[in-house]
């Protein structure tokens, strides 16, 4: 009986040991990066896999939340960068307890830039200054396009030299460990200088016969500072970048131009040729059309020695008006009746009157005007100043003013401007074609009336 009493008593000790051991707690998390964005903003994910726990203890340094007790936190905010620590204290009922910590490292946002500077100016070659402003980044890889050096890895590379006149592409990347971020900018570097200018007459010299102004187009490039010097002009030197000279003796003459910047400089020489003045203008393949070219506005009848344009009915200003000289009449394309008339008498030969017409004095017949004023065709083709035109009358008679035929070719006709400048044309061609016929002419007149 003593037996059975004692065996009773163990097993209900040991029994009763066994319902006292605690159950274990084992902590178990993991963090993740939301979208694998590092840079701040952070958010954390936080899976809780921990075992035999009742109760949690959750504490974020510099997270948003910092503290929580639910088993599961969900998303944690980092809005600065640091390293910090998440920690997990969990327990349950029976007094079993474990606890976990984790370290994550947040990283600054990174914002990339750089601000380039011309040491100088953009002449080849050219000096650039670079000012790294990037904030965030650890690692940084420099491109330069055609530069001096090709590269760079560091933060502040030195100046880059670039000595080949384009486009250059200045290239950042840079990296946080885990992200990267390219800029990129773009310089322009001037062309080589270049020295090179051309020269222009006004409209009254274009035949360079004393005297002569001459417009200085300057050609230069890349240049800021010019100095030309002349010969045989008006003025021996200037530092204009386009002055304008005048000669009064014929000859040949060198224009020398030198330009330059602050790294460079380069010369030209030009000569020209300037001739002495004939007081002769050349007009040469002169067309005027016939009566219905002209009222067709196809082939003008009008012509200006000022101008030396043609003009057709359609085209006769106020202003063109006055400068108009010479006016052709071809009554059709047979030329059996053609005839110069004055331009303020063109309403007589069924023309449009010319507003503010002059008056021309004319002789279309030199056989027929009874007069004392002769000039051959020789003549006409060995001018080459204006003594012959001095020496002529221009005596306008009834019969000088009559039509001709095409029979004679060429004729020579003479005329006196309303402006007293004498002059001579050659019909060289009585051209058949239709309504669109006409003559063609070359003009020897006065410059100026002498």
């Amino acid at each position: 009986m003593k037996k059975i009493i004692y065996f009773l008593v163990v097993f209900t000790v040991l029994t009763a040991c066994i319902d006292e051991v605690a159950l274990p707690v084992k902590v178990i998390f993991e963090t993740e990066i939301v979208d694998q964005d590092q840079t701040v903003p952070v958010q954390v994910k936080i899976t809780n896999g921990t075992e035999g726990a009742d109760t949690y203890n959750w504490k974020f340094e510099g997270g948003i939340p910092n503290t929580s007790n639910s088993k599961n936190p969900g998303i944690i905010t980092y809005e600065q960068a640091g390293d910090y620590t998440i920690i997990l204290e969990a327990s349950n009922r029976d007094g079993s307890e474990d606890r976990k910590e984790i370290q994550i490292t947040i990283k600054p946002e990174v914002v990339i830039g750089f601000n380039t500077t011309i040491i100088d100016n953009n002449f080849t070659p050219v000096e650039i200054k670079l000012e790294n402003t990037t904030v965030g980044a650890t690692n940084y890889e420099w491109t330069f396009e055609g530069g001096t050096p090709a590269s760079s890895t560091e933060q502040n590379p030195p100046n880059i030299i670039f000595s080949t006149p384009g486009k250059h592409k200045i290239t950042l990347k840079v990296t946080n460990g885990t992200e990267e971020y390219t800029k990129e900018e773009t310089i322009e570097v001037a062309p080589y200088l270049k020295t090179d200018f051309e020269y222009t007459t006004s409209f009254e010299d274009d035949d360079f016969q004393v005297p002569v102004k001459l417009m200085l187009a300057n050609k230069s490039m890349s240049a800021t500072n010019y100095e030309w010097t002349f010969e045989g002009a008006n003025i021996t030197a200037s530092t204009d970048k386009n002055p304008e000279i005048i000669f009064t003796i014929p000859g040949t003459y060198k224009i020398e131009l030198k330009s330059s910047n602050s790294k460079d400089d380069k010369t030209i020489t030009k000569t020209v040729t300037v001739y002495e003045n004939t007081n002769l203008r050349v007009l040469e393949n002169i067309k005027l059309g016939i009566n219905t070219a002209h009222k067709n506005n196809t082939i003008g009848a009008y012509f200006s020695t000022i101008t030396r344009e043609v003009y057709t009915q359609n085209q006769v200003t106020d202003e063109i008006g006055k400068k108009i000289d010479l006016v052709f009449f071809g009554l059709n394309d047979g030329f059996i009746f053609n005839k110069f008339i004055s331009p303020d008498d063109v309403d007589s030969v069924s023309f449009t009157a010319i507003p503010n017409g002059t008056k021309t004095r004319l002789v279309n017949r030199l056989e027929d005007c009874n007069c004392t004023t002769m000039l051959s065709t020789s003549q006409f083709d060995m001018m080459n100043d204006d003594t012959v035109l001095k020496s002529i009358t221009v005596d306008e008679t009834n019969d000088g003013l009559k039509e001709f035929d095409n029979a004679v070719v060429p004729r020579i006709i003479v005329f006196e401007t309303a402006d007293k400048r004498k002059g001579a044309i050659k019909i060289k061609e009585f051209k058949e074609d239709g309504l669109d016929s006409f003559i063609s002419i070359d003009i020897k007149v006065q410059k100026e009336a002498k």
